[in-house]
């Protein structure tokens, strides 16, 4: 996905790690500035998937596996 989609779809990006910097990132494994800064970088578009999904995925109080679930057409 070029960045410019990233862009449409949200002008924030999240930080998106691999499992194994979780510890790293949260501070639970020494790391210096550098190392920190390489893991915000933006995450490879190759790997990343974009889908449709339902509104209530926008509001907190939702929290089921269910605001995963691709839907049909996009709104």
């Amino acid at each position: 996905m070029p960045n410019e989609l990233c862009a449409a779809i949200h002008d924030r990006m999240p930080a998106i790690l691999l499992h194994e910097k979780w510890a790293t990132w949260l501070g639970e494994r020494e790391a210096d500035v550098d190392e920190l800064r390489w893991m915000i970088r933006p995450y490879v578009a190759e790997l990343m998937r974009t889908y449709p999904v339902a509104v209530s995925v926008g509001n907190v109080r939702n929290n089921d596996a269910g605001l995963l679930d691709e839907i049909s057409g996009a709104a």
